[in-house]
Protein backbone atom coordinates (compact mmCIF):
# COMPACT_ATOMS: atom_id res chain seq x y z
CA UNK A 1 0.00 0.00 0.00
CA UNK A 2 2.77 2.40 1.10
CA UNK A 3 4.43 1.30 -2.36
CA UNK A 4 1.09 2.56 -4.34
CA UNK A 5 1.00 6.17 -2.62
CA UNK A 6 4.58 6.87 -3.26
CA UNK A 7 4.61 5.81 -6.93
CA UNK A 8 1.16 8.31 -7.74
CA UNK A 9 1.59 11.68 -7.85
CA UNK A 10 -1.83 12.49 -6.22
CA UNK A 11 -1.68 15.18 -3.79
CA UNK A 12 -4.31 12.68 -2.31
CA UNK A 13 -1.19 10.12 -1.95
CA UNK A 14 1.54 12.59 -0.57
CA UNK A 15 -0.53 13.61 2.45
CA UNK A 16 -2.07 10.07 2.98
CA UNK A 17 2.11 9.37 3.02
CA UNK A 18 3.06 11.74 4.91
CA UNK A 19 0.03 11.04 7.83
CA UNK A 20 1.15 7.50 7.28
CA UNK A 21 4.95 7.97 8.16
CA UNK A 22 4.02 10.54 10.93
CA UNK A 23 1.63 7.35 12.57
CA UNK A 24 4.51 5.21 11.98
CA UNK A 25 7.04 7.58 13.78
CA UNK A 26 4.11 7.91 16.88
CA UNK A 27 3.42 4.06 16.79
CA UNK A 28 7.26 2.93 16.93
CA UNK A 29 8.22 5.64 19.26
CA UNK A 30 5.67 4.23 21.63
CA UNK A 31 6.86 1.28 21.38
CA UNK A 32 10.33 1.73 22.09
CA UNK A 33 8.96 3.45 25.79
CA UNK A 34 7.15 0.70 26.47
CA UNK A 35 9.82 -1.37 25.39
CA UNK A 36 12.40 0.17 27.80
CA UNK A 37 9.41 0.39 30.26
CA UNK A 38 8.79 -3.66 29.93
CA UNK A 39 12.67 -4.03 30.27
CA UNK A 40 12.81 -1.82 33.46
CA UNK A 41 9.68 -3.62 34.68
CA UNK A 42 11.30 -7.14 33.95
CA UNK A 43 14.66 -6.10 35.79
CA UNK A 44 13.08 -4.88 38.81
CA UNK A 45 10.85 -8.12 39.19
CA UNK A 46 13.95 -10.15 38.23
CA UNK A 47 15.69 -8.94 41.66
CA UNK A 48 12.90 -9.14 43.12
CA UNK A 49 12.50 -12.80 42.96
CA UNK A 50 16.71 -13.64 42.70
CA UNK A 51 16.62 -11.60 46.19
CA UNK A 52 13.58 -13.51 47.66
CA UNK A 53 15.50 -16.58 46.62
CA UNK A 54 18.91 -15.51 48.14
CA UNK A 55 17.31 -14.43 51.42
CA UNK A 56 15.68 -17.56 51.47
CA UNK A 57 18.49 -19.73 50.73
CA UNK A 58 20.70 -17.82 52.79
CA UNK A 59 17.95 -18.21 56.08
CA UNK A 60 17.99 -22.20 55.09
CA UNK A 61 21.75 -22.41 55.37
CA UNK A 62 21.66 -20.37 58.86
CA UNK A 63 19.32 -23.00 59.97
CA UNK A 64 21.06 -26.08 58.84
CA UNK A 65 24.26 -25.04 59.98
CA UNK A 66 22.67 -24.20 63.18
CA UNK A 67 21.48 -27.66 63.69
CA UNK A 68 24.84 -28.86 62.83
CA UNK A 69 27.27 -27.02 64.53
CA UNK A 70 25.59 -24.36 66.80
CA UNK A 71 26.09 -21.31 64.61
CA UNK A 72 24.51 -19.72 61.59
CA UNK A 73 26.23 -18.05 59.37
CA UNK A 74 24.20 -14.81 59.18
CA UNK A 75 26.07 -13.26 62.31
CA UNK A 76 26.40 -15.92 65.21
CA UNK A 77 23.37 -16.63 66.37
CA UNK A 78 22.86 -19.92 67.37
CA UNK A 79 19.65 -22.58 66.78
CA UNK A 80 18.16 -23.90 69.63
CA UNK A 81 18.36 -27.30 70.42
CA UNK A 82 17.14 -29.26 72.97
CA UNK A 83 18.55 -31.69 75.40
CA UNK A 84 16.93 -34.36 74.05
CA UNK A 85 18.29 -33.28 70.58
CA UNK A 86 21.71 -33.05 71.99
CA UNK A 87 21.59 -36.04 73.99
CA UNK A 88 20.57 -37.92 70.48
CA UNK A 89 23.63 -36.31 68.88
CA UNK A 90 25.81 -37.27 71.28
CA UNK A 91 24.03 -41.31 71.64
CA UNK A 92 24.77 -41.23 67.51
CA UNK A 93 28.24 -40.32 67.91
CA UNK A 94 29.32 -41.77 70.62
CA UNK A 95 27.28 -45.11 70.91
CA UNK A 96 26.14 -44.33 74.29
CA UNK A 97 24.70 -46.65 76.58
CA UNK A 98 21.24 -46.62 78.59
CA UNK A 99 22.43 -45.88 81.30
CA UNK A 100 24.96 -43.38 79.92
CA UNK A 101 21.80 -41.27 78.24
CA UNK A 102 20.25 -41.54 81.58
CA UNK A 103 23.27 -39.84 83.63
CA UNK A 104 23.78 -37.32 80.74
CA UNK A 105 20.79 -35.99 80.00
CA UNK A 106 20.19 -34.09 83.45
CA UNK A 107 23.78 -32.64 82.76
CA UNK A 108 22.54 -30.63 79.26
CA UNK A 109 19.36 -30.27 81.24
CA UNK A 110 21.01 -28.07 83.55
CA UNK A 111 22.92 -26.67 80.94
CA UNK A 112 20.10 -25.44 79.31
CA UNK A 113 18.70 -23.59 82.14
CA UNK A 114 21.54 -22.02 83.10
CA UNK A 115 22.72 -20.84 79.45
CA UNK A 116 18.31 -19.40 79.68
CA UNK A 117 19.20 -17.36 82.58
CA UNK A 118 22.42 -16.15 81.49
CA UNK A 119 20.67 -14.62 77.90
CA UNK A 120 17.98 -13.26 80.44
CA UNK A 121 20.44 -11.46 82.83
CA UNK A 122 20.57 -8.12 81.05
CA UNK A 123 23.17 -6.71 83.42
CA UNK A 124 26.20 -8.38 82.21
CA UNK A 125 28.21 -7.36 79.44
CA UNK A 126 28.86 -8.71 76.22
CA UNK A 127 32.29 -10.22 77.25
CA UNK A 128 31.60 -10.78 80.74
CA UNK A 129 28.63 -13.31 79.39
CA UNK A 130 30.37 -14.67 76.68
CA UNK A 131 32.86 -15.84 79.72
CA UNK A 132 30.31 -17.51 81.59
CA UNK A 133 28.81 -19.31 78.75
CA UNK A 134 32.06 -20.57 78.45
CA UNK A 135 32.47 -21.62 81.56
CA UNK A 136 28.95 -23.15 81.74
CA UNK A 137 29.95 -25.49 78.83
CA UNK A 138 32.91 -26.11 80.07
CA UNK A 139 31.83 -27.26 83.55
CA UNK A 140 29.13 -29.30 81.12
CA UNK A 141 31.86 -30.89 78.79
CA UNK A 142 33.68 -32.36 82.57
CA UNK A 143 30.78 -33.65 83.79
CA UNK A 144 30.12 -35.59 80.63
CA UNK A 145 33.36 -36.92 79.88
CA UNK A 146 33.09 -38.15 83.43
CA UNK A 147 29.83 -40.33 82.15
CA UNK A 148 32.17 -41.61 79.38
CA UNK A 149 34.82 -44.20 78.62
CA UNK A 150 37.90 -43.49 77.71
CA UNK A 151 37.39 -44.11 74.20
CA UNK A 152 34.40 -42.16 74.03
CA UNK A 153 36.19 -39.06 75.94
CA UNK A 154 38.74 -39.08 73.27
CA UNK A 155 36.02 -39.07 70.57
CA UNK A 156 34.21 -36.35 72.03
CA UNK A 157 37.51 -33.84 72.58
CA UNK A 158 37.75 -34.86 68.66
CA UNK A 159 34.61 -33.33 68.22
CA UNK A 160 34.69 -30.57 70.26
CA UNK A 161 38.06 -29.51 69.13
CA UNK A 162 36.43 -30.66 65.09
CA UNK A 163 33.64 -27.63 66.16
CA UNK A 164 35.27 -25.17 67.90
CA UNK A 165 38.44 -24.97 64.85
CA UNK A 166 36.40 -23.11 62.14
CA UNK A 167 34.90 -20.22 65.20
CA UNK A 168 38.64 -19.61 66.74
CA UNK A 169 39.56 -16.62 64.40
CA UNK A 170 36.60 -14.86 65.18
CA UNK A 171 35.91 -15.96 69.14
CA UNK A 172 38.74 -16.63 70.40
CA UNK A 173 39.80 -20.84 71.27
CA UNK A 174 36.94 -22.74 73.00
CA UNK A 175 34.80 -19.49 73.19
CA UNK A 176 31.83 -21.44 70.81
CA UNK A 177 31.30 -25.01 71.01
CA UNK A 178 29.25 -27.25 69.29
CA UNK A 179 26.26 -27.58 71.44
CA UNK A 180 24.05 -24.77 70.78
CA UNK A 181 22.11 -22.63 73.33
CA UNK A 182 19.86 -19.73 73.45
Amino acid sequence: MAVLMTTSNAPFSLAATFVAATAWRRVSKEFYIMKKALICALLAIAMACCGTALYAQDTMQGQGMGQGQGMSQGGGHHMQMSPDQRLQRLTQQLSLTDDQQQKIKPILEQEQQQMQALHQDTSMSQPDRMSKMQQIRQGTNDQIKSVLTPEQQQKFSQTQNRHMAPQAGGMGQGAMQAQPHQ
